[in-house]
């Protein structure tokens, strides 16, 4: 996640030049809304990429981060740049571990796999 006071071509530049360094692979599609700015920078660094801005594409990432949304609506918004980051990024971290996309308390029900993780990280400390 990368946070910006614009949405302009070299913002998103930054931003898909890191989201592209932590994949293993190229991406063939990528989806995003419908900002001016994201079919040149796309074509810039995955020309082979689709690039699907349909309006109802982004549906399940913005479904996603309704827990966030929810979260930050009672800490009434994030004052900077930096407090988001981190706030998103811990968030992000919770929830990949609550799926089960870390090697961390894989027998735990979904349900209680974040503390059963929690308990795991602090005994092998």
């Amino acid at each position: 996640m990368l946070l910006s006071t614009r949405r302009d071509a070299d913002a998103a530049r930054r931003f898909f030049h890191r989201a592209l360094s932590t994949l293993k692979a190229t991406p063939s599609e990528v989806v995003t809304d419908a900002a001016a700015v994201y079919p040149g920078v796309l074509g810039e660094l995955i020309p082979q990429a689709w690039h699907h801005v349909e309006q109802y594409a982004n549906n399940p990432i913005e479904a996603d981060h309704s827990r966030l949304k929810h979260r930050l609506r009672s800490m009434r918004g994030l004052r900077t740049d930096k407090t988001a980051q981190v706030i998103i990024a811990g968030h992000a971290f919770m929830q990949n571990l609550r799926r089960g996309h870390y090697e961390l308390a894989v027998d735990a029900r979904p349900t209680t796999r974040a503390a059963a993780a929690f308990t795991e990280l602090a005994h092998t400390i």
